[in-house]
């Protein structure tokens, strides 16, 4: 009955619609697409360095004669599954350590927010900025790993304070009585009544990561060639290039913003379905 409400809820608002729309049909160009392409991302036409968009290469190519509609497509993927596999670890970890503070207190609270603060005060950018040239040459999970290790410290908090309310509820109490584990506890009463806010957090974290990872990419400190994202196409297009080869630029940026616009109005609207009382 709920997710019918909800349901309703969500598609009544005309931000929604556009938003869902806008993150299928991209979700649809980026793994679709290139089927649709008459080159692969890896191809080079030797023949065709920093040529224009033509018929035979919709987008242009780069300066090593890569397909930019191939490239850019290939670089839109990377950037979505590094935006969502960040969300779902930063989301998790915020759940995980909130709820085993609040459920616990005493040292075990203090330990993890301790540990959570201590997060929040550090200089997140620099120190992936340090780490990523050591991992070159590794796989870009780690990259992932560190844009999700600075991501769920907030989260944490609001989900500690919660969980503090929900552990006093009768249900809660009365499995404590019968004798089940506090970890069962937590993750089939405390968790569930938190579905909410963390699919809201989860959503919402997939633009702020896919942003992360263009940030970092720009200044080299993300995904290492020969892959590929949309922070380093928009890197690689930077300065004079722009102007002069506007091809370069546009198409992966206009792709970025279209991307991150669409999730935050589905992440928006999807905050409003769920908690109606959050834009009182």
């Amino acid at each position: 009955m709920r997710s019918k409400v909800v349901l309703r809820r969500l598609m009544a608002k005309q931000q929604v619609r556009f938003g869902l729309f806008g993150l299928v049909l991209l979700l649809a160009v980026a793994y679709v697409g290139p089927f649709l392409g008459p080159y692969d991302w890896t191809e080079k036409d030797f023949t065709s360095f920093l040529s224009a968009p033509s018929a035979d290469h919709w987008w242009g190519t780069t300066q090593i004669g890569q397909d930019m509609y191939a490239v850019t497509l290939r670089g839109m993927q990377k950037s979505i599954v590094i935006g969502f596999l960040v969300a779902l670890i930063s989301t998790g970890l915020a759940a995980l350590v909130g709820a085993f503070a609040g459920f616990f207190g005493g040292w075990v609270d203090k330990v993890l927010m301790w540990g959570a603060d201590l997060l929040l005060v550090l200089p997140s950018f620099l120190i992936i900025a340090i780490m990523s040239p050591k991992l070159k040459g590794g796989t870009w999970l780690w990259f992932v790993v560190l844009l999700a290790a600075f991501s769920w410290m907030i989260t944490s908090r609001v989900v500690r304070s919660m969980t503090l309310s929900l552990r006093e509820r009768e249900y809660v109490l009365a499995a404590r009585y019968m004798g089940i584990p506090d970890w069962k506890i937590i993750l089939r009463h405390i968790l569930p009544n938190l579905s909410s806010l963390l699919i809201i957090d989860a959503t919402l974290n997939v633009s702020a990561a896919i942003l992360g990872e263009t940030a970092l990419s720009y200044f080299g400190f993300g995904v290492q060639p020969p892959d590929v994202s949309l922070g380093t196409l928009i890197a690689s297009a930077s300065g004079n290039q722009v102007i002069a080869y506007p091809w370069l630029f546009f198409f992966p940026a206009g792709l970025l913003v279209l991307l991150v616009l669409s999730i935050n109005l589905f992440g928006d609207g999807l905050r409003d379905a769920l908690d109606p009382g959050s834009n009182s």
